[in-house]
């Protein structure tokens, strides 16, 4: 008896695995295969957008230094 409810359950796994996987989001060894190169581009833009937001904080350290002298000049 439990073999046959063992095929049905292998047998609607089967059918269903597709499904299933992209219900509980899970991954297949394909969408892990580039996992490393994936991580690096993901390190490498991580890297660009630190120096960008540093670069831009500096720039807006400066725009606000330049706006007070320009008020306090007004004054």
């Amino acid at each position: 008896m439990m073999a046959g409810f063992d095929d049905y359950m292998n047998s609607y796994l089967d059918r269903r695995m597709k499904h299933i996987i992209d219900e509980w989001n899970l991954g297949t060894m394909r969408d892990f295969g580039d996992y490393h190169i994936r991580l690096q581009s993901v390190e490498s833009e991580i890297t660009k957008m630190r120096r960008f937001t540093e670069i831009a904080g500096s720039k807006l350290t400066n725009m606000e230094e330049r706006a007070e002298k320009v008020r306090e000049e007004k004054q």
